[in-house]
């Protein structure tokens, strides 16, 4: 299955793409669905049909889907508190009701990515278009699966699960309680599912397809996105630029603003793969207006994500971990080694990342950054490298 991650700055019109988008893949034959992220149904107001929890189908092999973060915090909470009943009652807790329960700052994006794993997983259609939050909302959005599992495997290591026939006997000599064996099953639960997130998003058929409108804001925002999603290991196919407008105008007014999205589309085209969708003159509203917009195809191929280790103990003694970070300003980059683990600061952006194991027995020889490319240094440990190598 292809999933495309539509993002871009505010008001750029990436919901009308997305619903555009998703509605080209559907005419040429696709088992398509789109995914709506907005509280308004924006979606629906550019489909020309309205759109909630329950999917409807907005076109010939269109599906259109707008997850109630609501609801799925409400279920998600009550089983957690029938999971728990024993430590609740044991605490004296009084439970909560799904009529009070009111979703909690960061459910909206859980339910989100639970929608896009269920549909990934479903194997119902052949294209999912997401219309993913603004650029900066949606950076934090993919990197939540990934920094998730890093907290629980940090807070609950699944290797202690192991010893739940000891556990009560440590909590006598620890003098404290352990924690409960369906903490660790509820951990491992939320780790399967976030797993299984992370994976529609790192894998090979997933794009991110970055919407701006050409002009000074745009740019910025287009550097900065870029960025974020280098560091996150995930693939840009193509930069959208939006509301285009006509070079031939009788109207003298629009002479300005002509002349100001001709020069960043210049300068982008030096730097990304450009698409133009020309203005309307309108904002696109129902199924004949978003098949009047010339966006790409959702077959566009995207350059490899990989961040390779490059041998070269043979000519200069190290090994190069090559990390692409298209935008890094080089004031503006920190690296600090942390065990088995590399801690990327690249603007605003952080990660931690698992080292490679080949360099897990290395030290860090340096680092450059050049033509948008951070190179790392590795120099072998003699303690930990093997003999003859």
């Amino acid at each position: 299955m292809r999933t495309i991650l539509i993002t871009g700055p505010g008001g750029s019109g990436r919901t009308t793409l997305a619903a555009a988008t998703a509605l080209a893949a559907a005419a040429e034959g696709d088992r398509t669905l789109v995914l709506g992220t907005d509280r308004t149904d924006s979606l629906g107001a550019a489909l020309g049909v309205a759109t909630g929890p329950a999917p409807v189908q907005a076109a010939p092999h269109l599906t259109a889907w707008r997850p109630d973060a609501a609801q799925d915090f409400r279920r998600g909470l009550v089983a957690l508190q029938d999971r728990a009943s024993s430590a609740l009652d044991l605490l004296g807790a009084s439970r909560l009701d799904p009529e009070e329960l009111t979703p909690l700052p960061g459910a909206e994006e859980l339910a989100l990515l639970r929608a896009l794993r269920d549909a990934a997983l479903s194997e119902q259609y052949d294209t999912l278009v997401v219309d993913l939050p603004p650029a900066p909302q949606a950076l934090a959005l993919l990197a939540l699966p990934e920094e998730l599992r890093r907290y629980l495997r940090r807070l609950l290591p699944p290797e202690r699960q192991a010893a739940r026939a000891l556990r009560p006997v440590l909590g006598r000599l620890a003098g404290v309680p352990m924690p409960a064996e369906w903490l660790y099953e509820t951990a491992a639960r939320w780790d399967l599912e976030l797993a299984a997130v992370e994976a529609v998003v790192a894998d090979r058929g997933t794009v991110v397809r970055l919407v701006a409108e050409p002009g000074p804001a745009g740019a910025d925002a287009l550097r900065t996105a870029c960025l974020g999603l280098a560091l996150r290991g995930v693939a840009t196919d193509v930069v959208v630029a939006n509301r285009v407008l006509p070079e031939a105008s009788p109207d003298t007014w629009l002479a300005g603003p002509v002349a100001q999205q001709r020069k960043t589309l210049e300068e982008w085209r030096e730097r990304y793969d450009v698409r133009t969708v020309a203005h309307l003159g309108h904002d696109p509203r129902g199924i004949d207006d978003l098949s009047a917009l010339t966006v790409p195809g959702v077959a566009q191929a995207a350059p490899a994500a990989d961040w390779p280790v490059t041998d070269r103990l043979a000519e200069d003694g190290v090994l190069v971990w090559q990390i692409p970070l298209p935008g890094a300003i080089r004031e503006e980059l920190d690296l600090v080694r942390r065990g088995d683990e590399l801690v990327v600061t690249a603007g605003r952006f952080r990660r931690v990342v698992p080292l490679p194991s080949v360099l897990r027995r290395c030290t860090v020889d340096g680092a450059a950054l050049r033509d948008g490319e951070l190179r790392i240094r590795f120099a072998p440990d003699p303690k930990l490298w093997p003999q003859g190598r």
